[in-house]
């Protein structure tokens, strides 16, 4: 079992940044042996991945739409994965959401369906 709690959303203007926190309470079960990446929903429009980091952070993938503004990271003392977003845009308004799960589980890791347990969200608002 894994609860998610994500953290650091907001109002910013266009150009602006902002560092989003997913603190995970894994019971059970070490927190390295779990997947915990970023999604994200606009208003009307289908959850969509935004990144992903290996649980040793030795890799990182990226959504195309965020590819050079944002930066996963994962802290495995803390059990927590964090999203610096930089250069906002108005389209990346939306709720985020870090997703998790076992890593052998984890098929695809930017498909939604591939993830046991989400986070509540958190609202990030771009204004222009």
């Amino acid at each position: 079992q894994v609860q998610l709690v994500e953290s650091g959303g907001g109002l910013v203007q266009a150009g602006g940044s902002l560092r989003l926190s997913c603190a995970a309470r894994t019971s059970g079960r070490p927190f390295t042996t779990y997947g915990v990446n970023w999604f994200r929903q606009a208003p009307g429009k289908e959850r969509e991945f935004v990144a992903a980091i290996a649980w040793d952070s030795e890799s990182r993938n990226y959504a195309d739409s965020v590819k050079g503004r944002f930066t996963i990271s994962r802290d495995n003392a803390k059990n927590t994965v964090y999203l610096q977003m930089s250069s906002l845009k108005p389209d990346d308004t939306a709720v985020y959401y870090c997703a998790a799960g076992l890593l052998h589980t984890i098929h695809m890791f930017d498909r939604a369906r591939s993830y046991d347990y989400w986070g509540q969200g958190t609202q990030v608002t771009v204004s222009s």
